[in-house]
């Protein structure tokens, strides 16, 4: 059954299930063991990034195809919420049309995105998505009528959503019951059910040509498969679940502007965490999604300790300043790397695999 449940793509590391195993513990019991809204939208913010990284992963680490769109597609999906539910008021048949407006959109974006630039080099076409995603960026500035320009849009959710609903006066565990909670398990779920249907795609017959492409396109073409239509075809799969995991996040923050999901900024903490995880395994998106999401918000107050500890040492007291922060995740990253030049879930399955 839970092979099944996972397309027969297991872990294959005793060390890589266990740290899973965690992971998703953690995420479940988020809102009883660590209380407070920070925890919370940390959790929330790394369920998002497992889709958001992991549609990437479909792309870059199985099909071998570099994009600086993707965060344009997130954007869409975010977009397309914000907007509908501004405009139609907080309501299911809102959300339901902002997903599905924001869908259409990235679909005949990323078809013919696909079918124009990947015939192209590797590079070239990275170049081009670049400047498309760049563009995008400035257009949503822009339209402040429709996307509220660098403001951005706030706006409300459905009330079942919505933190002053509550459907038990009693706490439970000392957390209050109310529409917050539902809010982050409903985006739980949606991980979870997204995750899977991406674990099936790269585990069927298709997306086993994408990694034949990706392994050596000229002997796949040679065997008959058109490289062109299954890129085309990643490339708006990927689009999708981009989309997808952007509507996430807007319906979470009840926001949307540009820095949110549209800046370059994301786009690279996206590269960081595949390659940090490991490319070409879903698995690594989720390792690389915690582990970056958690040291990005919990490495300043580590040094803030650190720093008070080393008050007496002039020099150390100055390295662990919690405003050199940004220093000291660029070094943990740049190590991580090259300790795990394959990302971490491949060290750990090449371990698994030398002790058998």
């Amino acid at each position: 059954m839970f092979r099944r449940l996972l397309s027969g793509d297991l872990p294959r590391s005793r060390v890589l299930a266990c740290v899973l195993a965690v992971i998703c513990l953690g995420l479940l019991f988020t809102p009883f063991v660590f209380p407070g809204a920070r925890a919370l939208n940390v959790a929330a913010k790394i369920c998002t990034f497992v889709v958001l990284v992991s549609s990437f992963d479909l792309l870059l680490g199985y099909t071998g195809i570099i994009s600086f769109a993707h965060t344009m597609f997130f954007g869409i999906g975010a977009y397309g919420v914000a907007i509908a539910i501004t405009r139609m008021g907080p309501t299911w048949p809102a959300v339901a049309a902002g997903v599905g407006a924001a869908l259409a959109v990235s679909l005949v974006l990323s078809l013919v995105i696909g079918l124009f630039s990947l015939r192209v080099k590797a590079l070239y076409y990275a170049m081009i998505t670049l400047a498309v995603a760049t563009a995008f960026q400035t257009l949503a500035s822009q339209l402040s009528d429709f996307t509220g320009g660098e403001d951005g849009l706030s706006f409300k959710v459905p009330e079942l959503l919505s933190p002053g609903f509550s459907f038990s006066e009693r706490p439970f565990l000392g957390v209050s019951l109310n529409g917050r909670l539902i809010s982050y398990y409903l985006l739980a779920a949606a991980t979870v059910a997204l995750f899977l249907v991406m674990l099936r795609i790269v585990n069927s017959p298709f997306g086993r040509v994408l990694q034949a492409i990706r392994e050596n396109a000229f002997r796949a073409e040679a065997l008959g498969y058109r490289i062109v239509v299954y890129r085309t075809c990643s490339n708006v799969l990927s689009a999708a679940f981009a989309t997808l995991a952007g509507a996430l996040l807007a319906l979470w923050l009840r926001y949307n502007g540009p820095d949110t999901s549209l800046s370059f900024e994301i786009m690279i903490n996206i590269l960081l965490m595949v390659v940090i995880g490991g490319m070409g395994t879903l698995y690594g998106a989720v390792l690389g999604a915690t582990l970056f999401i958690v040291t990005e918000n919990y490495l300043q107050d580590v040094m803030k300790l650190a720093s008070h500890g080393f008050a007496g040492v002039p020099l150390l007291r100055d390295l662990v300043n919690p405003d050199r922060w940004l220093l000291w995740l660029g070094l943990l990253f740049i190590l991580s790397v090259y300790r795990f030049p394959f990302g971490i879930v491949g060290k750990l399955r090449a371990k698994a695999r030398r002790a058998t």
